[in-house]
């Protein structure tokens, strides 16, 4: 059973959280603040965090400074729980290396395929499958597909699997820009869609030695 943990101050929000993952067969545990929670993480790593921005003790981003810090945290799949307002922190938090954000109120579908998906990805991680996609950085981009450094890192946040809308709020540009960046990628590569530039990618980070 895939162990989850929910970190936030909000009582409501985290039984609320538990309750639903519980229901679809995973195993939850809560921490009120930050600190709580990287203390639990440290006792007991669980396979997935879940884990708000703004909190008293210790907040989201320095829990996640702490899990990247830690050689046996530094892949944890990590989520962001976020309000509307926060979109700077937002981020401050991708950037720092977290795989993906909710946006509060969770709707329960969102909160489940957000899981999901990333529970997988750990899963073909650690099969060796998607191993390619942690060396796929903008330095290593723009190195090996001939792309100016802003492209290099737009890619590398595609190949990680996020849309043009989250794009531009991690980037804080314009979803225009994200397009035009995209459309210079596509024709740099020789490809029609983001599919085949993230197998392009990954196969040619692949044949690297």
């Amino acid at each position: 059973m895939e162990k989850i943990l929910v970190i936030d101050d909000d009582p409501k929000m985290r039984k609320h959280m538990s309750a639903l993952l519980m229901s679809e067969g995973y195993q939850t545990f809560e921490a009120r603040n930050g600190r709580e929670g990287v203390e639990m993480i440290k006792k007991d790593p669980p396979d997935l965090v879940l884990c708000d921005i703004t909190m008293p003790e210790m907040n989201g981003h320095r829990v996640l400074e702490s899990l990247r810090a830690d050689t046996g945290t530094a892949h944890l799949p990590f989520i962001f729980l976020t309000g509307w307002g926060e979109r700077e922190d937002l981020r401050t938090g991708m950037n720092l290396g977290a795989d993906d954000y909710l946006v509060k109120p969770v709707e329960p579908a969102e909160l489940l395929t957000a899981v999901k998906a990333r529970l997988r990805r750990r899963q073909q991680a650690g099969s060796g499958r998607s191993s390619t996609v942690a060396d796929a950085t903008p330095e290593a981009l723009a190195k090996v597909m001939g792309l100016t450094p802003r492209e290099a890192e737009l890619l590398s946040w595609v190949v990680q699997g996020k849309t043009n809308p989250e794009i531009g709020i991690i980037l804080g540009i314009q979803l225009t820009t994200v397009k035009k960046h995209l459309e210079s990628i596509f024709a740099k590569l020789g490809v029609e869609n983001r599919t085949a530039a993230v197998t392009l990618s990954l196969e040619t980070l692949g044949q690297q030695p």
